[in-house]
């Protein structure tokens, strides 16, 4: 049996799928933790002035300007911020959010969470 119609339907499928569907995989996952009202109007690593309002981050190695999904691994909320300053200093952390940006993830209290990063933009 010739079921050669099948093919556009399927090609449509996994266009849709892969338009609405999160990539599967994390470039980096770990613990996030955030810092806010001690460094604000302080200068990043950048050279900006922390703006503690902002959704900005702090990050290890990933360049200046780079713009990362940060995903709740536990609630599955998440935020994009942009990467201006070098950090988190504490061992097993990822990234340091904005208090903007801890707050729109629902972390605030906790401090930390379990978090995916996904990279979206690199300079």
């Amino acid at each position: 049996m010739n079921h050669w119609w099948l093919v556009p339907l399927v090609i449509l499928a996994a266009a849709v799928l892969l338009l609405t569907v999160r990539p599967a995989g994390y470039n980096e996952v770990g613990i996030a933790s955030w810092y806010g009202p001690g460094f604000h109007g302080k200068t990043t690593a950048n050279g900006e002035l922390y703006d503690m309002y902002a959704f900005t981050a702090a990050h290890k190695t990933l360049p200046f300007g780079t713009v990362v999904e940060v995903v709740d691994l536990d609630t599955g909320r998440s935020v994009v911020v942009r990467i201006n300053d070098r950090g988190p200093f504490v061992p097993g952390r990822i990234i340091d959010l904005s208090y903007a940006a801890a707050e729109a993830l629902g972390i605030l209290e906790r401090g930390t969470a379990r978090v995916g990063l996904i990279v979206l933009f690199r300079p």
